[in-house]
Protein backbone atom coordinates (compact mmCIF):
# COMPACT_ATOMS: atom_id res chain seq x y z
CA UNK A 1 0.00 0.00 0.00
CA UNK A 2 1.74 3.53 -0.73
CA UNK A 3 2.01 5.78 1.64
CA UNK A 4 0.13 9.28 1.10
CA UNK A 5 2.34 12.27 1.02
CA UNK A 6 2.01 13.74 4.65
CA UNK A 7 0.91 10.38 6.36
CA UNK A 8 3.58 8.65 8.47
CA UNK A 9 3.51 5.04 9.68
CA UNK A 10 1.77 4.07 12.93
CA UNK A 11 4.35 1.76 14.61
CA UNK A 12 6.09 1.20 11.43
CA UNK A 13 3.40 0.02 9.81
CA UNK A 14 -0.48 1.49 9.45
CA UNK A 15 -1.69 4.29 7.77
CA UNK A 16 -4.11 6.78 9.54
CA UNK A 17 -5.95 7.55 5.98
CA UNK A 18 -8.81 9.14 8.14
CA UNK A 19 -11.08 11.41 6.18
CA UNK A 20 -11.94 12.86 9.74
CA UNK A 21 -10.35 13.65 12.90
CA UNK A 22 -9.71 10.80 15.46
CA UNK A 23 -8.44 12.32 18.26
CA UNK A 24 -10.56 15.76 18.21
CA UNK A 25 -11.20 18.30 21.54
CA UNK A 26 -13.99 17.74 23.65
CA UNK A 27 -16.71 20.31 24.70
CA UNK A 28 -15.27 20.20 28.17
CA UNK A 29 -11.41 21.37 26.47
CA UNK A 30 -10.85 17.04 27.13
CA UNK A 31 -8.92 15.31 24.31
CA UNK A 32 -11.69 11.69 22.73
CA UNK A 33 -10.12 9.15 20.84
CA UNK A 34 -12.06 7.29 18.32
CA UNK A 35 -13.24 3.93 19.11
CA UNK A 36 -12.37 2.50 15.74
CA UNK A 37 -8.62 4.23 15.75
CA UNK A 38 -8.33 3.20 19.41
CA UNK A 39 -8.94 -0.63 18.56
CA UNK A 40 -6.73 -0.11 15.46
CA UNK A 41 -4.06 1.26 17.12
CA UNK A 42 -4.03 -1.50 19.93
CA UNK A 43 -4.19 -4.14 17.51
CA UNK A 44 -0.48 -2.48 15.71
CA UNK A 45 0.88 -1.91 18.82
CA UNK A 46 0.37 -5.19 19.98
CA UNK A 47 2.09 -6.67 16.48
CA UNK A 48 4.71 -3.75 16.03
CA UNK A 49 6.00 -2.44 19.30
CA UNK A 50 8.85 -3.42 20.59
CA UNK A 51 8.15 -2.53 23.91
CA UNK A 52 4.98 -3.98 23.94
CA UNK A 53 6.88 -7.33 22.84
CA UNK A 54 9.27 -7.04 25.69
CA UNK A 55 6.03 -7.38 28.29
CA UNK A 56 4.52 -9.69 26.49
CA UNK A 57 6.75 -12.11 24.27
CA UNK A 58 4.34 -14.32 22.74
CA UNK A 59 3.14 -11.02 20.49
CA UNK A 60 6.23 -11.49 18.90
CA UNK A 61 5.61 -12.99 15.36
CA UNK A 62 2.14 -11.63 15.13
CA UNK A 63 1.20 -9.69 12.34
CA UNK A 64 -1.53 -7.71 10.59
CA UNK A 65 -2.71 -8.52 6.97
CA UNK A 66 -2.15 -5.38 4.67
CA UNK A 67 -5.85 -4.52 4.19
CA UNK A 68 -5.82 -3.47 7.70
CA UNK A 69 -2.54 -1.63 7.16
CA UNK A 70 -5.15 1.23 6.06
CA UNK A 71 -7.10 2.57 9.39
CA UNK A 72 -10.52 2.95 7.28
CA UNK A 73 -10.18 -0.32 6.15
CA UNK A 74 -10.43 -1.57 9.38
CA UNK A 75 -13.17 0.76 10.51
CA UNK A 76 -15.35 -0.28 7.78
CA UNK A 77 -15.05 -3.97 9.44
CA UNK A 78 -15.46 -2.52 12.87
CA UNK A 79 -18.67 -0.89 11.89
CA UNK A 80 -20.14 -4.22 11.10
CA UNK A 81 -19.24 -6.14 14.01
CA UNK A 82 -20.75 -6.39 16.93
CA UNK A 83 -17.93 -4.59 19.02
CA UNK A 84 -19.36 -2.75 21.91
CA UNK A 85 -17.77 -3.61 25.05
CA UNK A 86 -15.78 -6.22 23.61
CA UNK A 87 -12.17 -6.98 23.18
CA UNK A 88 -10.48 -7.67 19.21
CA UNK A 89 -9.30 -11.18 19.62
CA UNK A 90 -6.80 -12.82 16.40
CA UNK A 91 -6.95 -16.61 17.73
CA UNK A 92 -10.13 -17.56 18.67
CA UNK A 93 -11.46 -18.45 15.37
CA UNK A 94 -8.26 -20.36 14.61
CA UNK A 95 -6.55 -21.28 17.77
CA UNK A 96 -2.30 -20.50 17.08
CA UNK A 97 -3.45 -17.87 14.45
CA UNK A 98 -0.54 -15.12 14.50
CA UNK A 99 -2.40 -12.58 11.97
CA UNK A 100 -4.76 -9.77 12.13
CA UNK A 101 -7.37 -9.81 9.64
CA UNK A 102 -10.87 -9.80 8.63
CA UNK A 103 -10.97 -13.80 8.47
CA UNK A 104 -8.83 -14.62 11.54
CA UNK A 105 -10.67 -12.06 13.87
CA UNK A 106 -13.49 -11.17 16.10
CA UNK A 107 -14.83 -9.26 18.79
CA UNK A 108 -15.42 -11.10 21.95
CA UNK A 109 -16.06 -10.49 25.46
CA UNK A 110 -13.87 -9.85 28.44
CA UNK A 111 -15.03 -13.16 29.94
CA UNK A 112 -14.52 -15.17 26.69
CA UNK A 113 -11.08 -13.48 25.84
CA UNK A 114 -9.96 -14.34 29.72
CA UNK A 115 -11.29 -17.56 29.40
CA UNK A 116 -8.64 -18.57 26.74
CA UNK A 117 -5.87 -16.42 27.89
CA UNK A 118 -2.99 -19.45 29.43
CA UNK A 119 -0.63 -16.87 30.73
CA UNK A 120 2.23 -18.62 28.58
CA UNK A 121 4.35 -15.85 30.18
CA UNK A 122 4.26 -16.22 33.57
CA UNK A 123 3.64 -19.79 34.49
CA UNK A 124 7.33 -20.43 34.60
CA UNK A 125 8.48 -23.62 34.78
CA UNK A 126 5.40 -26.08 35.11
CA UNK A 127 3.03 -26.76 32.58
CA UNK A 128 -0.41 -24.67 32.27
CA UNK A 129 -2.70 -24.17 35.01
CA UNK A 130 -0.15 -25.48 37.78
CA UNK A 131 2.27 -24.21 40.25
CA UNK A 132 4.42 -25.56 42.95
CA UNK A 133 3.32 -25.66 46.88
CA UNK A 134 5.84 -26.75 49.01
CA UNK A 135 6.66 -30.24 47.58
CA UNK A 136 3.36 -30.97 45.95
CA UNK A 137 2.23 -28.84 42.75
CA UNK A 138 -1.47 -27.04 42.40
CA UNK A 139 -4.03 -26.99 40.02
CA UNK A 140 -5.69 -23.82 39.08
CA UNK A 141 -8.26 -22.18 36.28
CA UNK A 142 -9.01 -18.59 35.64
CA UNK A 143 -12.89 -18.34 35.78
CA UNK A 144 -14.35 -14.72 35.23
CA UNK A 145 -11.29 -13.06 36.13
CA UNK A 146 -10.83 -15.16 38.70
CA UNK A 147 -8.49 -17.51 39.90
CA UNK A 148 -10.27 -20.86 40.87
CA UNK A 149 -8.01 -23.84 42.52
CA UNK A 150 -8.81 -27.65 41.62
CA UNK A 151 -6.94 -29.32 44.63
CA UNK A 152 -3.13 -30.34 45.14
CA UNK A 153 -1.32 -32.81 42.97
CA UNK A 154 1.86 -35.24 43.70
CA UNK A 155 2.96 -34.26 40.09
CA UNK A 156 2.86 -31.26 37.83
CA UNK A 157 1.39 -34.05 34.82
CA UNK A 158 -1.58 -34.98 37.64
CA UNK A 159 -2.04 -30.95 38.06
CA UNK A 160 -1.52 -30.02 34.56
CA UNK A 161 -4.55 -32.95 33.72
CA UNK A 162 -7.19 -31.66 36.32
CA UNK A 163 -6.53 -28.23 34.54
CA UNK A 164 -6.74 -29.35 31.39
CA UNK A 165 -10.34 -31.00 32.57
CA UNK A 166 -11.80 -28.16 34.19
CA UNK A 167 -10.83 -25.58 30.84
CA UNK A 168 -12.07 -28.01 28.58
CA UNK A 169 -15.40 -27.77 30.32
CA UNK A 170 -15.44 -24.36 31.03
CA UNK A 171 -14.55 -23.80 26.94
CA UNK A 172 -17.22 -25.91 25.72
CA UNK A 173 -20.34 -24.20 28.12
CA UNK A 174 -19.23 -21.26 26.68
CA UNK A 175 -19.42 -22.44 23.54
CA UNK A 176 -23.40 -23.36 24.25
CA UNK A 177 -23.81 -20.09 25.70
CA UNK A 178 -22.29 -17.93 22.68
CA UNK A 179 -24.77 -16.80 20.12
CA UNK A 180 -22.39 -15.79 17.79
CA UNK A 181 -21.69 -19.70 15.49
CA UNK A 182 -18.57 -18.29 14.18
CA UNK A 183 -17.42 -18.25 17.79
CA UNK A 184 -19.13 -20.47 19.04
CA UNK A 185 -17.07 -23.05 16.53
CA UNK A 186 -13.67 -20.90 17.31
CA UNK A 187 -14.26 -22.35 20.91
CA UNK A 188 -14.95 -25.80 20.42
CA UNK A 189 -11.86 -25.88 18.00
CA UNK A 190 -10.14 -24.51 21.38
CA UNK A 191 -11.37 -27.34 23.52
CA UNK A 192 -10.44 -30.18 21.07
CA UNK A 193 -6.54 -28.39 21.35
CA UNK A 194 -6.85 -28.40 24.81
CA UNK A 195 -8.28 -32.05 25.47
CA UNK A 196 -5.27 -33.02 23.18
CA UNK A 197 -2.77 -32.44 24.94
CA UNK A 198 -0.97 -29.81 22.75
CA UNK A 199 -1.00 -27.31 25.34
CA UNK A 200 1.32 -27.66 28.17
Amino acid sequence: MAIPRGKYKVFGFGVNDADYMVKPVGPDGKRLECPFYKAWKNMLLRAYSPKFHAKRPTYIGVTVCEEWRSFMAFRAWMMEQDWEGKHLDKDILVPGNKVYSPKTCAFVTREVNGLLNDHNAKRGNWPIGVDRRKNKFRAKVSENGKKRYLGIFHSPHEAHLAWREEKVRLVREAAEECDDPRIAAGLLRHSVVIESGAMM
